[in-house]
């Protein structure tokens, strides 16, 4: 009975100081969804992104719902501590804006070269970029209150981020 009870203890006392502290990355792509605010779509092994990307969300609430409405995408290189996957310690963001809805999708590169990183991002967002209009004043406003975010949070997250030209 006493040799039972030791060995139910120890192996607790193992588990409780010996578990690793990261949630590991998932090998399958992340879909979340909060109806109504956003869709994030995470390529596999970027789970760990999930945190920046729901405070740049957070920070985009803050808007004016009206100002929202409308269409607008960006582009970024994100370089995260907290985040590699497959050896990189970049991956890419699409932020996009359609009709007040906010969409995130993190990809990972293709090639580490970053001359390639637009056309990868943008590859994976073909679908969501479907009958987006050219961009007009609004979009470009909402575009530069989706780079603002993005900016603001990274700073208080000290990520380096880089806005890719489309």
């Amino acid at each position: 009975m006493i040799e039972t009870f030791t060995v139910i203890t120890l192996c607790v006392l193992f588990l409780v100081f010996f578990r690793p502290g990261k949630t590991p990355p998932l090998d399958n792509p992340l879909v979340i969804e909060r109806p109504g605010k956003y869709k994030m779509t995470l390529a596999p092994k970027l789970n760990l992104a999930q945190p920046f990307i729901e405070a740049i969300s957070g920070r985009m609430d803050k808007l004016d719902i009206s100002a929202k409405h409308g269409n607008a995408v960006q582009y970024f290189a994100v370089n995260d501590k907290q985040v590699t996957a497959n050896k990189s310690d970049v991956y890419l963001l699409a932020v996009i804006i359609r009709e007040g809805m906010l969409y995130f999708l993190a990809e990972q590169p293709k090639s580490d070269n970053p001359v390639n990183y637009i056309e990868t991002i943008k590859g994976s967002a073909r679908e969501l970029l479907a009958d987006i209009p050219d961009s007009d004043e609004r979009s470009r406003m909402l575009g530069e209150s989706i780079v603002n975010a993005v900016q603001q949070v990274s700073q208080e997250r000290d990520i380096a981020v880089d806005l890719l030209s489309a």
